[in-house]
Parts: structure tokens; sequence; C-alpha cells
């Protein structure tokens, strides 16, 4: 099924002239569910495994059509929730190079306008009782790229890291990685192909080549053709499938929303799907994380990440704390991400444009107060956004703000409580999120009231993880949590009742919330594409 809708910009913004951007912007996304929403732009959101078919004169409806009246898809009971991680030595998981010395788990992300990160690793990895980390000053960090196949007048260096994943405690095993390199390349034509090879060429030990198309610059006429979105990956047969789907789609940019590589769950809970760690194991002195699966996830992705840029924000399953109360370490070292270029001064949150879309990327698992850090680097960063130039303006984060389904049912109130209503004055668009492992499309809300002005919330929270599809609803008979069930990892818990009919003085709704427009328990993607609409 294909839920599917136009997003056109906001009716709401003073001296707005719709006729100054006439684009429509379509996003396509998991098995079942599209959707057009509404801002002088129309974005079509669309979350599908499946074929789009209009039928001939039906026209896809946008958000300045609704608010729509809510529609659930139930899950079939006769079809499977999930499937099984992939065993590590899965061919699409293996080392493939002959040498250690070349590069692998290549991956490109965003960095400016004209510039990009490429990274990779390269060394072995150790994994027992006692490991020593390589040195990583014994190599070199090099990309070689130009626009013509073979020759690469251009050169640039960076630097190179390892780190260490300890468990000092008997039964449980230490990690050191290989060596992790990044490199930023700059001086890059918009819309344009590059040919790039990256290594150590005093080895010599260079990859083979590789090319990518950097986006259109910041414009309000210009677009990239598709950008994928993606959350709560994992390593499972449906997550080749969603991979396989997304590759096929042919996106330009590809926004990645959390949970990655469910490292943290496959040495113990892997295979089983058993979310409770805690419950199988209680008397575990720390929850560990096998770090082999983050090098698989860098070897299974590389024929998309080598030749699209792939922007990530961390999820609860990238926590990973070490015995030494260390937290994030492989989400902090393997992925390079346009902080300080946005003003940021952490990798947990920070902002990116991609031709007329301004994208802010929201940390939930650091402070997100309004007397912190990442509060007034927001407020700063939307009060620089130039909707002249970058007419849409899109936020994610990994946990979301609105849910109707049981699983983490108002976990993250606290954060919508803190961040909303700066969100809200600066018209964003839409925001996306995963860590429901279902899909759901809000009607334009604020503060749990529907309101045209407000942003246009999605939860895109299964490309294929080994937890399985959610498939209860809070306003199920004997579904609603208790307001203690759903406590994040890190931040408080700020459980509420509603204020108004039909769910006053209640904590769930006995019916799907009117903010609630669509939910269906399926896996899968979106792809947000643009369309021109005069």
């Amino acid at each position: 099924m294909l839920d599917t809708i136009r997003n056109s910009l906001h009716a709401c913004r003073p001296n707005w002239n719709q006729r100054d951007n006439p684009w429509t912007i379509y996003l396509t996304m998991p098995p079942s569910t599209s959707f057009i929403i509404p801002t002088p732009l129309l974005m079509l959101i669309a979350v599908t495994t499946m074929p789009f078919l209009l039928a001939a004169g039906e026209s896809i409806p946008t958000t300045l059509d609704g608010p729509f009246k809510p529609l659930t898809r139930r899950f079939d009971p006769s079809l499977r929730r999930g499937s099984g991680d992939l065993p590590i030595d899965h061919p699409r998981l293996r080392k493939r190079n002959v040498s250690s010395d070349l590069p692998e788990q290549i991956a490109l992300a965003l960095s400016t306008p004209s510039s990009i990160w490429v990274s990779w690793v390269t060394g072995d990895a150790v994994v027992g009782k006692y490991v020593k980390p390589l040195d990583a000053t014994l190599v070199s960090s090099e990309v070689w790229y130009g626009k013509e196949k073979g020759k690469y007048p251009l050169k640039k260096k960076g630097n190179a890291t390892v780190y260490s994943q300890l468990y000092p405690f008997d039964g449980l095993l230490n990690y050191t990685s290989g060596i992790i390199h990044h490199v930023l390349i700059d001086g890059l034509e918009p819309e344009t192909k590059y040919y790039y090879r990256c290594g150590d060429s005093s080895v010599p030990a260079m990859s083979d080549e590789i090319s990518f198309e950097t986006l259109p610059l910041p414009s309000k006429d210009s677009y990239p053709h598709r950008i994928a979105f993606v959350g709560d990956l994992g390593l499972t047969s449906n997550t080749t499938t969603t991979i396989d789907h997304l590759m096929d789609n042919d996106p330009s940019l590809v926004v990645i929303v959390g949970d990655l590589t469910y490292a943290n769950q496959y040495r113990t809970t892997g295979g089983k799907g058993a979310s409770c760690f805690s419950c199988s194991f209680p008397d575990a002195p720390i929850r560990e994380t096998y770090q082999p699966r983050w090098d698989a996830w860098g070897r299974f992705m590389e024929p998309l990440t080598s030749k699209v840029p792939t922007m990530v924000i961390e999820g609860n399953h990238e926590i990973e704390p070490q015995a030494s109360g260390v937290t994030f370490r492989s989400y902090s070292e393997r992925f390079a991400v346009p902080a300080s270029e946005s003003g940021s001064n952490s990798n947990f949150y920070y902002s990116f444009d991609a031709g007329g879309v301004h994208f802010v990327m929201l940390g939930a698992y650091v402070d997100y107060n309004q007397t912190g850090a990442q509060y007034a680097w927001l407020k700063e960063d939307l009060s620089k956004v130039d909707r002249a130039v970058t007419p849409w303006l899109v936020a994610t984060m990994h946990p979301p703000w609105y849910n109707s389904y049981s699983s983490h049912y108002q976990e993250f109130e606290c954060m919508r409580q803190e961040m909303e209503e700066l969100l809200y004055q600066h018209r964003v668009d839409i925001i996306f999120a995963g860590h429901v492992h279902a899909y759901e499309r809000m009607n334009r809300i604020y503060n749990y009231t529907l309101d045209p002005c407000g942003a246009v919330y999605i939860t895109i929270g299964d490309g294929g993880n080994i937890e399985k599809v959610d498939v209860d609803f809070a306003d199920d008979p004997g579904k609603c949590p208790s307001p203690g069930d759903n406590v994040p990892e890190i931040g408080g818990s700020c459980p509420l009742n509603f204020t108004s009919a039909p769910a006053k003085d209640k904590f769930c709704w006995d019916r799907q919330p009117d903010w609630s427009a669509f939910r269906e328990s399926s896996f899968g993607h979106g792809i947000l594409e643009e369309s021109r609409c005069l």
C-alpha cells in the first residue's frame, strides 16, 4: 500500500508569494506510504516497497487539503513481523579486499555546498580479551579527485583515528577498530560529476575509481533530484530489501534518522527479536555491543554511501555505554558530519543545505533543554535561514514527538515541550523521525492541536531491524501504556494527560487521534522528489 500526499509551503509565512517558487517536491517512503505537503513548493512523501500508480484523472492531495480523517491500515497477521539478522559471514558483510591496507567502508557526507567529506577504514579490527590499538599515524589519508575518468588533478589529505570499546568483565570481549580516515575535499562545482580514489598512495593502496554527483547550490529554483529517508535499519534480510529498493530509486542524498547497525543486540538478542536485554541477561554487568557489526554495516552500505552523500543522526542504539562511562564512541568516530561548518560544537546536532532545502538534524540523546547549548545553536541556526533561498525547512531527529503507537508512546514529551515552539515559530515544514518501528503521518499540528501553520510529522522508523514491526496502537483496548512505561535512556520523562475532548484528562485516546492522519505497521524507506509545478 502507498500513502501519498503533496506538501506545499505554508501559507502562514509573511510576505510569501507562491509564484516565486513554482516547484513541487515529491517524497516516497516505507512499504506503504507516500505523501505531498503544501508550502509554496509541493513535496510528495511516499513510503512504499511497491510501484506507485494513480488512477486516470486522480490527483494527489496536498496537506493544505487537510486535516485528513484518521486512517489506519492494520498489520496482516498472516505476515511475518520481521526477519532474522544476516550472519556475520554473509557475502555482503564480509571483508572483500585482498589487503587490509586497501580502503573499505567508503562513505560520503555533505560539508558545505562546495565540499564533501570522504571517509573510509583500513587495517584490521581486533576483538578479544586483550586488544592493542593500531597506530593511525603510520598511514596517510588521501583523496584524489577530478571531473574526468582516470584524471585526478585535485588532491587532499585528512586525518585518521582509531577507537576502542572496552568491557573489563569476565566473558565480555573488547574491541579496537581499524584505522578510520576522514578527508574533506573542496572546490567542488554544483551539479557536477566527480571521479575519486581514496587511500594511501605511499603503500600504494588506493581504492578503485568511484564517482559521485554534487548537489545544486542553495536556491529556491533548484533541488536534489531525490532525497531518500530511512531509519532503524539494522542488518537483517528486510534491511537488504529496503536498501536494494532505495538504491533502485537512485537518490542524490540519503538521510538516516538514527539506529543504524543494532550492534548492541547482535551478540546477545540478535536473531531472536528480543528488545529487553535486562530481561534476557539479568546478571550482565553492562550491555555489550558487538562492534564488528559496525564494520559489517559499513561494508553492506558501501555500494550506496561511496556514491551518494549520506547524512546520519544518532539514535538510542548508538549510545553503546562502556564501563568507563564513555558513550556514542562508534557513532562519533565513524561519521564525519558538518558540525563545525554549521556552527555546532557537537556531532549530535548540526545542519546543512541541499539545494532549496535547509536540514536541521537534532540530537535527542544530549541536552535539549532551553538553557542548553543545542537549543542556543538551533535558535541561532534557524534565525539565519533565508526562506527566499531555501524555502523548505526540514528537521529530523530519532524519536518522534507525535506518536499513536504503544511503543515509545510520549517517550520524548520533554523534548517536545522544550523545542517545539521554536520550530513552530520558524515554520518548519516537515519533521522526520524513527524509533517507532512503523509508519505514521500526522496532520499539521502544534502542541497537540490541529494547526494549519504546524509542521507535518512523519515517523519512518522501520528500515528492517531485528526488533520487528510495531503493531499495537495506544488507543486499542488494553494497549495504552502507563505513564512510567516509556522512559528514554537519556533525559527525563514528562507524561501528560490531554486537556481537550475527546481525550480530556486521559493519557491515551480511545480512537485514532485526530492529529494522526495515516498509520500502518510496515517497513521500508521514503523518497523526497522534486517536480516542476507551474
